[in-house]
């Protein structure tokens, strides 16, 4: 190696509650001699990071600018909201937005859940990221609702959350505007990212590991002639031998039942006389050469598996 080279590795950005070790693991089990370094950014740096050379690829959620990134969804995450352990809400198994009508319920500036119309009461002020935004749940001062990741990325003991569901959105008989109706709950969707312009072999690795590939699948298509034709040699194989295994030995094969110079079993299924059709029963050119008394028309008639007579 020259000194102008430089050995092969991969970089992955992820967000914060991201949890790639899976893929890592499955990536150093397959690619050990090219090192995966993680890079830990925040929701918002995740893109440039991206487009700034600082990663190859990124787990990030969703939405990013698909102009000059890639982006493969990979799932969406259970939308959860994050209540003080004493909180009546702690008492059921899930919260509804419109349980949080009269709740006030933060929303930080860096939060990635694209509402349509946020439930509860706004804060006086946005916190500025999502941790700040759980100390303020802690204090009291507010709910909050996350992607369910980040509510377990920032646990505490005085802090519990449960999954947020929609209210029925059924329009009533005085017409939709009348319905029951609050915000829908968005999902955050998680995706892999990279820059479209460097779609590199190695990205093309991790995108088959986060897709689940095994490792003789991941370069399937290059390997597929070569197991074409694999599979033409068997076929052709295992023809010839079904063709000896149903033509039969020279005299008819002891297999089909016949016997050389088409004997009393010459009509077996399979077998004929030497010189006969390969499934033929004596009617042919060489059948018709083999029974007794060919002489005369030439003709026979096989009858229960016996040479007929001349007429």
């Amino acid at each position: 190696m020259t000194g102008s080279e430089v050995p092969p590795s991969f970089r992955l950005a992820y967000v914060p509650g991201m949890t790639p070790t899976k893929w890592v693991r499955i990536w150093n089990e397959r690619l050990a001699g090219v090192p995966l370094t993680l890079v830990a950014v925040t929701a918002a740096e995740a893109a440039d990071a991206l487009r700034h050379g600082d990663a190859d690829a990124a787990l990030l959620r969703l939405p990013v600018d698909r102009a000059d990134l890639s982006a493969i969804p990979l799932y969406t995450e259970t939308t959860v909201v994050v209540i003080p352990k004493d909180h009546v809400g702690a008492a059921v198994e899930e919260l509804s937005v419109a349980d949080l009508a009269d709740e006030i319920v933060l929303h930080p500036l860096d939060d990635t859940l694209e509402w349509e119309r946020p439930p509860g009461r706004p804060a006086f002020e946005r916190p500025a990221t999502t941790p700040d935004a759980v100390e303020l749940v802690a204090a009291g001062v507010g709910l909050l609702v996350v992607p369910q990741s980040l509510a377990r990325l920032y646990h505490r003991k005085d802090l519990t959350y449960r999954p947020l569901t929609a209210p029925d959105e059924e329009p009533s008989a005085a017409g939709p505007e009348s319905a029951l109706s609050g915000p829908s709950v968005p999902g955050s969707r998680v995706a892999l990212s990279w820059p479209e312009a460097r779609t590199t072999d190695l990205v093309e690795e991790f995108i088959g590991i986060v897709r689940g590939r095994t490792v003789n699948s991941t370069r399937g298509p290059k390997k597929a002639p070569v197991a074409q034709e694999a599979a033409g040699r068997s076929t052709r194989g295992g023809g010839a031998a079904r063709g000896a295994s149903a033509g039969g030995s020279k005299g008819g094969g002891t297999r089909s039942g016949g016997t050389k110079g088409g004997g009393p079993r010459s009509g077996a299924r399979s077998g004929g006389a030497k010189g006969g059709a390969r499934t033929g029963g004596g009617t042919g050119a060489g059948g018709g050469r083999s029974a007794k008394g060919a002489k005369g028309s030439g003709k026979g008639t096989a009858k229960r598996g016996r040479p007929g007579r001349a007429s």
